[in-house]
């Protein structure tokens, strides 16, 4: 059967329309109709649901779902395969990754990747640990530049463990303490992260059972936090890579006892991997190792 369709398929119940999957796929509604037509009657059942609410899979297309997946993924093996035989390299990578990965480590990779792999492009989704996850699990992206995260299955490839910090502001009352304690934490207003971090910092107060007051409406990118610290509205946590190279005017102190953020790549399944996928993985580990080897990050 032709991977279009499927593909096709599931672009129709991500989108919930045919109309926007039609207008994602550059096709025409009615083409994009006759197409399902066309592939439910060749699996003899129906796979749509289409009703005022939009489109959704039937049970038997839900079932399907999995086999539908590993099928169009083995196309893309197969495909990059033949590239690969045939001297081409025109191939596509989609990587999902925080921000704070986005700007330390992923230009570093794509730039040396490139020298060796000059036709293969690198497309980049940035988001939260729940998205990142997702999109792996929908095949929406190839690879997960995250933390590690007890969801789902995946292979799993470390890179680096990244330590968290207290962040205080400058004034708060620490003496001469070269570390912060957890318990510390206990009862303070706490700025939480988006982007990666909550899950990684809750799991670190459940360890602990330490309950800060969580200021809910202030889960809000990196920079923000640290501006908000520095003003003297909470404190927070954060990790040494996200505070490489900034330049603010708060405290950071390594926290007692010590607790890190598991970075590495999650892939579907590593073996299945296409070629050009598990270089850039071996690229990566060997790029991340090299920057923090030679790199120490510069704290405030």
């Amino acid at each position: 059967m032709e991977t279009k369709k499927w593909e096709a398929l599931l672009t129709a119940v991500e989108q919930g329309s045919f109309t926007r999957a039609a207008q994602q796929l550059g096709a025409t509604q009615s083409g994009l109709t006759h197409m399902m037509n066309s592939l439910e009657k060749e699996v003899g059942f129906p796979l749509l649901l289409r009703d005022r609410y939009g489109v959704r899979l039937t049970a038997a297309g839900e079932r399907l779902l999995p086999a539908v997946r590993e099928f169009l993924q083995a196309g893309r093996r197969l495909d990059s395969a033949i590239a690969i035989q045939n001297g081409r390299k025109r191939e596509n990578i989609r990587v999902a990754a925080y921000s704070s990965i986005c700007m330390h480590w992923l230009p570093t990779i794509i730039q040396q990747f490139r020298w060796n792999f000059p036709g293969v492009s690198v497309d980049i989704r940035m988001g939260s640990v729940d998205e990142i996850y997702q999109w792996l699990e929908e095949d929406k992206v190839d690879l997960s530049f995250a933390s590690r995260q007890d969801r789902g299955q995946y292979s799993w490839v470390p890179l680096w463990d990244d330590p968290l910090l207290a962040i205080l502001p400058v004034e708060y009352p620490v003496g001469d303490a070269q570390q912060f304690p957890v318990s510390a934490f206990g009862g303070k207003e706490f700025l939480m992260p988006s982007l990666g971090f909550d899950l990684d910092i809750l799991s670190v107060f459940e360890e602990h059972h330490v309950y800060p007051d969580i200021r809910n409406n202030t889960s809000v990118e990196d920079a923000a936090i640290l501006s908000m610290v520095e003003h003297g509205l909470g404190v927070s946590i954060l990790s040494e890579l996200v505070l490489e190279g900034r330049r603010v005017n708060v405290r950071a102190l390594p926290l007692d006892p010590p607790a890190c953020r598991h970075m590495g790549i999650a892939v579907q399944s590593l073996e299945e991997a296409t070629p050009v996928v598990q270089q850039f993985i071996a690229y990566s580990q060997k790029i991340v190792r090299e920057l923090h080897q030679t790199n120490s990050p510069r704290l405030p």
